[in-house]
């Protein structure tokens, strides 16, 4: 491994080779990095670049590795024309609505149009991916991963692909997986928040009285509820309206 002053920054050039069996859709690519282009790393802190371009190297990353403070940087140095394959950004604890990074990530896109953007992030927050990704990252890598998971999500980028991590993928499942009880409580929204409870108790058959004692109600209000009940299902008694509620949340639950 051989390291020489840049501007600021280092030029980091790995001797090892990536047997072709270590990433088997991307060997043959792997062969050819250092030859084709190089990985720009851009970082601020000077010492967390230099040794995490060492560490990319040193776990295989088969190309060099130009390690910088910014893109000024990149532009005032010796090799500022060479053909940059990946960018890897490392934005710290930074937000993704930063306007000072929004407009960094635009000019990378402007600049460097042809090199997929591998973000390295302080967090693996969901809506920090999702957000880096709509301003046009091709990965993106939260700083609590090891250097052979960044090396991977830099060969993916470069073969087209996009790498976010598993964490923040199954940080969507709160979102996406289906709430029976809340579903099964709010069938169609077409109750109040006291007509489904009247309409809880009318499922299990209970009788006016009852329904007023238990939800501290008079019994003639709860007959009001009740008549709203048979108006919005159309109902013309309550042996109808319960066969109608059922009808209602069977078809809910099914749609699941």
């Amino acid at each position: 491994m051989t390291t020489r002053a840049n501007h600021g920054g280092g030029t980091y050039t790995g001797s090892r080779h990536i047997h072709p069996d270590s990433f088997p859709d991307l060997g043959r690519q792997a062969k050819n990095w250092q030859s084709e282009g190089c990985l720009l790393l851009l970082d601020s802190r000077a010492l967390d670049r230099e040794c995490l371009a060492k560490a990319l190297i040193g776990r295989g990353l088969e190309m060099e590795v130009r390690a910088v403070g910014g893109v000024d940087d990149w532009h005032d140095g010796a090799h500022a024309h060479s053909w940059v394959q990946a960018i890897l950004f490392s934005i710290g604890s930074r937000k993704a609505d930063d306007p000072v990074l929004v407009a960094e990530m635009q000019r990378l896109s402007k600049e460097f149009d042809s090199a997929p953007i591998v973000v390295l992030s302080d967090t693996d927050d969901l809506c920090q991916v999702v957000a880096m990704l709509e301003r046009g990252a091709r990965g993106f890598i939260p700083s609590s991963v090891g250097i052979a998971v960044c090396v991977e999500a830099i060969s993916l980028a470069i073969a087209g692909g996009i790498f976010v991590p598993a964490s923040s993928v199954l940080g969507l499942r709160h979102l996406i997986q289906p709430r029976p009880l809340e579903n099964e409580r709010h069938p169609s929204g077409i109750f109040t928040v006291r007509q489904e409870e009247v309409v809880q108790a009318l499922r299990k058959g209970k009788a006016n009285k009852i329904i007023a004692y238990e939800l501290n109600l008079r019994e003639s209000t709860v007959k009001v509820h009740v008549r709203n009940i048979m108006k919005k299902l159309k109902a013309s008694n309550r042996t109808e309206v319960v066969y109608k509620l059922n009808d209602l949340f069977s078809t809910n639950l099914t749609q699941m």
